[in-house]
């Protein structure tokens, strides 16, 4: 059995060195698509990994969002990074009502353990107490990562954010209610 220890991530300690043993990489054979106001199914096969500008890109938004008073966590095994979670500290929406669930991963080598639903829910409950009544996701549109964020409550966002939607297109926009 793997014993993982769940912690906040300090901003000074975000850094390369911090994802050494963390596995970005996700086979994608299917996505989801809205086809004429409908959500169907798509063969769409890619490998996601993460490459060494994406990395440092990941370590920027990360560092940010503890400097800025949002939310970090992270789960280690044998003292290596595993999974984490980051949201954003600021509301928006038209009611104010979102925080931003950004970073939700966890490596290849340890998932269906649980980890990823542990870290959901440490997020949610954090946003929960800093005013939230939802949180806001622009989720992978991969078959996977749509059963992950469905199986924990997650549906459609009522409220699209725009930025969200420009920068990743192809991302499923969905919210959990608080």
């Amino acid at each position: 059995m793997v014993q993982l220890e769940y912690r906040s991530l300090e901003a000074n300690k975000i850094s390369r060195e911090l994802f050494a043993r963390f596995e970005r990489r996700q086979t994608v054979t299917r996505c989801w698509r809205k086809v004429d106001g409908e959500w169907v199914i798509k063969d769409i096969a890619f490998v996601d990994e993460w490459n060494e500008a994406e990395y440092s890109e990941l370590i920027d938004r990360l560092k940010s969002i503890v400097l800025e008073g949002g939310f970090t966590f992270g789960a280690f095994s044998d003292g290596f990074l595993k999974g984490f979670v980051g949201v954003t500290p600021n509301l928006f929406g038209c009611r104010r009502e979102y925080l931003d669930l950004p970073e939700l991963h966890v490596s290849e080598d340890m998932r269906n353990l649980g980890i990823g639903k542990r870290l959901f829910f440490e997020a949610a409950a954090w946003a929960k107490t800093h005013g939230a009544k939802k949180l806001y996701i622009s989720a992978h549109s991969s078959e996977e990562s749509q059963a992950f964020y469905r199986a924990v409550g997650c549906v459609e966002a009522q409220e699209y954010d725009a930025a969200h939607v420009e920068k990743e297109p192809c991302d499923c926009q969905m919210e959990y209610v608080l």
